[in-house]
C-alpha cells in the first residue's frame, strides 16, 4: 500500500476500528462532532492515513476544521511524542518565509545577531503542519520541495545543510490541482505533498450533523442557569436549508449571536444572525418554514445603505461599504476569504476597512 512505507507495521482491522472510535472522541471535543456519512468516510480514512509517516494533503473550505484533522493526525501515528510545528504560510511575510522555515546563520542579514533554528529542523521527528500551503511563493516551493526531496534544509547565510525528519502535513482551501494548470503552483511539489490527501466535507453536506454540533455549542454556552435552550422548530428548518459558507466556525458564532439575543428557553428564529435572515428573505418563496407567524414577522429588517439627504440616491461608496460589511458576516469575518469572494486584494480591503471605520466592527 502507497500508506505504508516498507518496515512500517499494518493495523489489523479491529486496531484500526478502535482507532477510529478514537479520532472519532478527539476531534469532537475540538468542535468536529458527528456521525454522518460524510464524517465517518472521513474517519476511516484518516485511520488508514494515521500510523504511516508519508506527507498527507488536507482540502477543505475555511472553517471545516483542517488544523483539528491534523494534530489528530500527529497525536495518533508514530511520532506523536514529538513537536507538532503548525506554519501559517498567510501569516508569515514572503521576505520572512524562508527564514522562518530555514533557519538561518549568525549575520546572515541584518539584525541576524545569532543563529535560529528553522520551523522544519524544530519539529525533530515530528510533524510539520503547513497551513494555506498554496499561499507560499513560487520561489519557496522550489525550496521547500527540494528539502522533501533531499530531507535537508539549507539556512540561510549557511555554507552546510541541516538535515530534516518531520513528517509534513498540508492543507489549503484552494483548488491546487487548478493551481497547477494556472502556473500558481508547481506541479512536482503537488504530488510531492499529495502522496494521500484528505477532503473535510463542508457543514452543508452533513446532515444532522449541524443540530448535534448546535446543541453542543448552547450546551456550552450555558453559564449559570440551568434552564434547558433549544432551538425552535422555525430555526432548525432554515439552518437545515442555509448553505454555511464559513461552516462549523460560522455554526459556533451563530449560537453565541443565538443564546445572547434569545430571553427565554426557546431559541427563536428571528434571533438567528443576519447572514440567516438575509437568506430566508431572498429565498422564502422556495423555503418551507412551519413556525408560529409571530416569530417571522418580528425578523429585524435589514439596514439599506445610506442615501444621500438631498436626492435619495445611494452612493458608490454606501453600496461598496455595504457589500464588504455584508461579506465579511457571510464569511463570519474571515477576512481573507472575504476578499478572494469580493474579487479584491487583502490589502485593497483592509484599506477600505480602514477608510470606512469598520477595522474594529469587521
Amino acid at each position: 500500500s502507497v500508506l505504508h512505507h516498507a518496515g512500517e507495521r499494518r493495523c489489523t482491522n479491529v486496531e484500526r476500528t478502535r482507532l477510529r472510535e478514537r479520532l472519532r472522541i478527539q476531534l469532537s471535543h475540538g468542535n468536529m462532532i458527528g456521525r454522518s456519512p460524510a464524517m465517518e468516510k472521513l474517519y476511516r480514512l484518516l485511520a488508514k492515513v494515521v500510523p504511516s509517516t508519508h506527507p498527507v494533503l488536507i482540502l477543505g473550505e475555511s472553517g471545516t476544521g483542517k488544523e483539528l484533522v491534523a494534530r489528530a493526525i500527529h497525536l495518533n501515528g508514530p511520532n506523536a511524542s514529538k513537536p507538532f510545528v503548525p506554519v501559517d504560510c498567510t501569516a508569515l511575510a514572503s521576505t520572512l518565509i524562508e527564514s522562518e522555515l530555514f533557519g538561518y546563520v549568525k549575520g546572515a542579514f541584518t539584525g541576524a545577531y545569532q543563529s535560529r533554528e528553522g520551523l522544519l529542523t524544530a519539529a525533530g521527528g515530528g510533524t510539520v503542519f503547513l497551513d494555506e500551503i498554496g499561499d507560499l511563493p513560487l520561489d519557496l516551493q522550489v525550496k521547500l520541495l527540494r528539502a522533501l526531496q533531499e530531507k535537508e534544509v539549507r539556512p540561510v547565510g549557511a555554507t552546510q545543510a541541516v538535515p530534516i525528519s518531520a513528517r509534513i502535513l498540508a492543507a489549503t482551501l484552494r483548488n491546487l490541482a487548478e493551481m497547477v494548470e494556472q502556473g500558481k503552483f508547481r506541479k512536482d511539489l503537488y504530488y510531492r505533498l499529495n502522496v494521500v490527501n484528505i477532503k473535510i466535507p463542508p457543514l452543508r453536506e452533513r446532515g444532522s450533523d449541524i443540530f448535534e454540533l448546535a446543541d453542543f455549542f448552547i450546551e456550552r454556552l450555558k453559564r449559570d442557569s440551568e434552564d434547558e435552550r433549544h432551538l425552535s422548530e422555525g430555526a432548525c428548518q432554515l439552518m437545515a436549508a442555509y448553505g454555511w459558507p464559513g461552516n462549523v466556525r460560522e455554526l459556533e458564532s451563530a449560537m453565541q449571536r443565538v443564546c445572547s439575543f434569545s430571553t427565554g428557553s426557546l431559541l427563536a428564529l428571528k434571533d438567528l444572525p443576519s447572514p440567516l435572515l438575509d437568506f430566508y428573505r431572498q429565498n422564502k418563496h422556495r423555503l418551507t418554514i412551519s413556525t408560529p407567524d409571530d416569530e417571522l414577522l418580528e425578523i429585524p429588517i435589514a439596514t439599506p445603505p445610506e442615501k444621500s439627504a438631498s436626492s435619495g440616491i445611494v452612493s458608490i461608496a454606501s453600496m461598496e461599504k455595504q457589500a464588504i460589511f455584508d461579506m465579511i458576516q457571510r464569511v463570519n469575518g474571515d477576512k481573507l476569504i472575504a476578499a478572494r469572494l469580493l474579487g479584491i486584494g487583502k490589502t485593497t480591503l483592509y484599506r477600505k476597512l480602514k477608510e470606512y471605520g469598520m477595522v474594529q466592527s469587521a
